[in-house]
């Protein structure tokens, strides 16, 4: 369950924040610099966490310690996101009324930049070890039936957090919220990530309550869900890259394709919202009071397409790579319409795209989590190595678009269009190294697997 906790602030993130930050004064181009932070943690923090977690001896579990310690620093950093308006207007940014100042506010975006790395961080400890407690528990269940439970609390998480982020109404059932330094959009935000707060503590009580793991005994061998021999992984500071040799033998594919799948779709998750406010709503969050407006609304319909979206092995994946492909170019012909024309049927047809990607992004936070479960299962173990490593083929390209997206749009001058014409791009590669690269699992070894057998 804490994973729909943590999916409800992720949601939040990724449809409110890279918005809001350009009202503080970030530009536009600096904004996917910004973040580098998720793909650095995920890098560093979710492959070492998932490992130690593998080998945890607390008298509360393996995964159970890294779950909880997350989720505090997550409240932590959420709320150092949300008031660092007021944080910085208190370091000595200008105190002018925020409807009527438009100009930079560094204090507070570096107090942000801040809360939002540690906000990366944070989710990064949890959800590796969710993952993997998740398969730890699912016995004779097996990892696919794991796996789709933890989605399903992905997708609920999803479906709240959208629908905060939509709403328009925080500052106006909290009017606290709004204070000096804090407008409208602000406390919005305020509001929204405050009950995030209040939920992903609900979770994560009931977690801790109700998932019950086996202490760990060093003496013993590791436990595992396929049978009692010790997962043979290494250990010391560099024991991520040296258990490299330990994963399954098709993991390589899986973690290729991975990588080319998310360059396809991380343009589009960093400037979603966005581009909803600037190119379709025709809107600038450092404009004129009509266009920050106009920017606004485009970032909440943003939002509510992808609480669209949110409501929705091999031939699949591959499969989802083309849709995503005609689906990202399509975004580059709307831009060019949207240009020409002031137009609702614009406004229509992008919530259709929201909704088409709906599939696509399910099978993205799914499919490959599953395979690698079934993989690192028929292979004894190491489900939290093998999470770990899989996360570094996601935010790997996750870095190439956060340090390429910003200066090429600003080089080339299209706004979000060039980013999403690469996105494209790499799509059309993925599901074409995808057809030739992953591993065939049979129906046979899928249910050998699920039902925790060989």
């Amino acid at each position: 369950m804490v994973a729909g906790g943590v999916q409800y602030g992720w949601a939040l993130q990724l449809s409110l924040l890279t918005p809001y930050v350009q009202t503080l004064g970030l530009s536009h181009a600096l904004t996917s610099f910004m973040w580098l932070c998720g793909p650095i943690a995920g890098l560093v923090v979710q492959p070492c966490v998932g490992l130690y977690s593998d080998k945890c001896t607390s008298k509360w579990g393996r995964r159970r310690p890294f779950i909880m310690t997350g989720c505090v620093l997550i409240c932590i950093a959420v709320v150092i996101v949300g008031f660092s308006a007021d944080i910085g207007a208190a370091l000595g940014d200008s105190k002018e009324e925020c409807s009527l100042y438009h100009g930079h506010r560094w204090h507070a975006a570096m107090v942000y930049v801040l809360g939002f790395w540690l906000l990366d961080f944070s989710n990064n400890t949890v959800q590796g070890p969710a993952r993997a407690l998740m398969a730890d528990l699912s016995g004779k269940h097996g990892p696919s039936a794991a796996n789709s439970i933890f989605c399903s609390w992905m997708a609920l998480g999803n479906i709240l957090g959208y629908s905060s982020g939509s709403t328009n109404n925080w500052h106006k059932w909290f009017p606290f919220l709004r204070t000096r330094s804090c407008c409208e959009a602000c406390a919005n935000l305020k509001g929204a990530f405050l009950v995030a707060v209040l939920f992903l503590c609900l979770c994560l009580v009931i977690t801790l309550i109700f998932a019950k793991e086996v202490p760990y005994k060093r003496i013993a061998p590791l436990p595992t869900r396929e049978n009692d021999q010790a997962e043979a992984e290494p250990s010391g500071p560099f024991a991520v890259f040296q258990g490299l040799k330990n994963l399954p033998s098709r993991m390589s594919s899986v973690l290729v394709v991975t990588g080319l799948t998310w360059l396809s779709w991380f343009p589009f998750i960093l400037y979603d919202t966005d581009w909803m406010g600037r190119e379709i709503y025709h809107g600038d969050p450092q404009g004129t009071p009509a266009q920050d407006s106009a920017y606004q609304e485009g970032v909440r319909a943003g939002a509510f397409g992808l609480l669209l979206n949110s409501l929705g092995p091999r031939v699949v994946w591959v499969s989802s790579n083309f849709v995503v492909c005609i689906a990202m170019a399509a975004t580059a012909i709307i831009s060019w319409w949207a240009t020409i024309t002031v137009s609702k049927d614009i406004k229509v047809v992008c919530m259709a795209i929201f909704s088409f990607l709906g599939l696509p992004l399910a099978i993205l936070y799914s499919v490959p989590f599953a395979v690698t479960a079934q993989l690192a299962a028929s292979k004894g173990g190491g489900q939290g190595l093998c999470t770990g490593v899989l996360n570094i083929a996601i935010v790997i390209p996750q870095v190439i678009i956060a340090l390429g997206a910003g200066p090429w749009d600003q080089l080339i001058g299209k706004g979000n269009i060039p980013a999403f014409g690469a996105a494209s791009g790499f799509a059309l590669i993925s599901g074409i190294v995808g057809m030739f690269l992953l591993p065939n699992i049979s129906r046979r070894s899928f249910r050998a697997v699920s039902t925790g057998g060989h």
